[in-house]
């Protein structure tokens, strides 16, 4: 795949805006053209999540030697003590599967990966209804300590004042309409790549 084709689709938003709703919809019906760029975190995994699939766990110390060498196209401390990026490799492995990395990162990742590889990406920024419908979903997740679930909506409000810096805002109020509006942006975006 030569340069001009290495598109980078991003999907950012503040925790609990549905991120993670509207990329599953993406991979189940452009299977043959995005491909789910699995990103390192530093944190433990929640219930359901598996190592390989969903992130790659690593510790922090072999997370803090990555970025020495290099192997990051993103990363961020998200949270006090907690790392996610995405890696190089990843990319990379996607790309020569012949089909284009979907990123799922957080508001500072996805500014990033558009500054590190202009004219490559296209980000999606999904916006929740409001702060108080972002904490319900929050709530009703149940992983969420009283103190870390005040960290994460205070994160949010600030993570909303970037919105405008992406390609897209995409008005999560009804999940079934934003996964049409992003797979129709991304649909016409990779028709011109």
């Amino acid at each position: 795949m030569n340069l001009a084709s290495k598109k980078i689709i991003i999907i950012a938003a503040p925790s609990g805006s549905g991120k993670t709703s509207v990329v599953r919809h993406l991979l189940h019906v452009m299977p043959d053209q995005l491909a789910f760029s699995i990103s390192a975190a530093t944190r433990s995994p929640r219930n359901n999540e598996k190592d390989g699939v969903d992130y790659y766990f690593i510790s922090v110390a072999a997370f803090e030697e990555k970025i020495a060498q290099d192997a990051f196209v993103e990363w961020e401390m998200v949270y006090e003590g907690k790392y996610y990026g995405t890696l190089k490799a990843e990319t990379e492995r996607i790309w020569a599967s012949g089909r284009f990395p979907l990123l799922d990162v957080d508001v500072q990742g996805g500014l990033h990966v558009q500054k590190k590889f202009p004219g490559q990406t296209l980000s999606l920024f999904i916006e929740p209804p409001s702060i108080e419908e972002l904490e319900k979903r929050l709530r009703k997740r149940g992983t969420e300590t009283e103190e870390s679930l005040q960290a994460r909506v205070n994160k949010a409000a600030y993570e909303l004042t970037f919105k405008h810096q992406f390609d897209h805002v995409i008005l999560n109020d009804q999940l079934s309409r934003a996964c049409t509006e992003a797979e129709n942006i991304i649909r016409n975006f990779l028709r011109n790549a």
